[in-house]
Formats: structure tokens, C-alpha cells, sequence
């Protein structure tokens, strides 16, 4: 393959591309960097962005767990959760996720949705004493004996908020940013989907910012990388 060597001018253009949204052919069109070069650049950042991690939530978060792939996208969390067991028999990936309210979000993707894997998790990235909110799921169960408020949702009776502001529309309008995104790409290999899930959560934790912040944003988390030249 042809070597990564990009000058900072590239990079620097290779970066307000993307965060403007082209498409890697876009991009090369545009940059006159070859397109097989421009894969393995935004490969290199889509890595880096996996090692922004946001700092542990406090306060009010909300957790949720999805599915990625086929079809799923078009049906409402109540219908995949009834034609799956939550997971079990389907050919879907699992997405963990955590939403502070009025801040950030962070996901990953998880084996499974059992309460050993999911709790950890939880317990990594939420201090103790902060208000969850989750809906009626078992693996939940345990959370509130691990030192946190936990406040239910009951979905399958039509609940999707109460008067305390027990909800998860925060993550649930995430997870529909997240599948919009990733239908759009036509299509992504499962082995390639931490990757793309580390830039949609980059790019929604960076929504406010302009493209010339997010470019210097970039940027900086290259140059923060090992082996990085540009």
C-alpha cells in the first residue's frame, strides 16, 4: 500500500473535510490526496478518537443498550426487545451506552447485555452516589445496591418520562443520531464498528463546537498520538 506520509497543510485539509461530512472519496476529490492514502488517514484518526475518552459522569446519566446492524434500525426499542430476548439468537451488535445529562455521551461496544458486563462498566464510568436512569431491562437490577439512585423508565407501559425526569431520550435520541449515521454509510464491517462508533461519539460530544475547533480538536489529538507524524 502507498505510505501514510501526509505534510500538516494535508492533514489540517484532510480534517475539515471530515468534519464537514464528506465521504472519503469527497475527500480525496477535494484534497488531492489519493484515495487509498485518505482511507488509511481517517483510520488513523477514527483510532485516536477511541482514545478521547469523556471523564467519569456525575450528576443525573442515563444508560441504554442497543443493537447495530440489518434492518434493526427501523424498529422501535420495545419491538427489538420482544423479537430478540435482548440480544440472544440474533446476529446484531450490542452497544452499551451512558448519556450525562446535559453533557456528554460515551458507548461501546459489549459481547453481551448481562448485568457482569454491563455493571462494571457502569460502576468505571459514573461515580458513585449519581442519579441513573435506565428502563426496566434485569440487568439493571443491581444498580442501585452498587451506591447510585436508580430511577426506572417503564417503557412497555408507555412511559417514556415521569415528573422526577426519569428518562432516556437523551440516549435514545443518541442511539438514533448513531443509526442514521451508520445507515448512511451503507453498511459497516462488525470488526470495523468500534472504530465508527468512536467517531460519532467524538462527533456528537463536539457538536457545539465550529468546524475550524473541531479541526484544531483533531488536530491536537493527533499529535497526542504515538508515531504520529504530520
Amino acid at each position: 500500500g502507498l505510505p501514510l506520509r501526509l505534510a500538516r497543510h494535508q492533514w489540517r485539509a484532510l480534517l475539515r473535510c471530515h468534519a464537514q461530512g464528506l465521504s472519503s472519496a469527497a475527500i480525496a476529490a477535494e484534497t488531492g490526496v489519493h484515495p487509498q492514502r485518505v482511507l488509511r488517514a481517517l483510520r488513523v484518526l477514527r483510532q485516536a478518537m477511541c482514545r478521547e475518552v469523556p471523564p467519569v459522569f456525575r450528576g443525573t446519566v442515563e444508560v441504554d443498550e442497543t443493537y447495530l446492524g440489518g434492518a434493526w434500525k427501523n424498529k422501535r426499542l420495545g419491538q427489538r426487545r420482544h423479537g430478540t430476548k435482548r440480544g440472544r439468537g440474533t446476529s446484531k451488535t450490542p452497544v452499551f451506552g451512558i448519556l450525562c445529562r446535559g453533557g456528554q455521551v460515551w458507548a461501546q461496544v459489549v459481547p453481551d447485555v448481562k448485568a457482569r458486563t454491563l455493571l462494571p462498566l457502569l460502576r468505571r464510568r459514573v461515580r458513585r452516589g449519581s442519579t441513573v436512569c435506565s428502563d426496566t431491562w434485569t440487568s439493571y437490577t443491581g444498580v442501585a445496591a452498587k451506591g447510585y439512585v436508580h430511577r426506572l423508565v417503564e417503557h412497555g407501559a408507555g412511559q417514556f418520562s415521569d415528573r422526577r425526569g426519569s428518562h432516556i431520550n437523551g440516549l435514545e435520541g443518541f442511539w438514533g443520531y448513531l443509526k442514521r449515521r451508520l445507515a448512511a454509510k451503507g453498511g459497516i464491517r462488525r470488526s470495523r464498528l468500534p472504530l465508527y462508533l468512536a467517531e460519532y461519539v467524538w462527533r456528537y460530544n463536539h457538536r457545539r463546537l465550529s468546524v475550524d475547533q473541531q479541526v484544531r480538536s483533531l488536530m491536537a489529538l493527533l499529535q497526542s498520538t504515538p508515531n504520529f507524524s504530520g
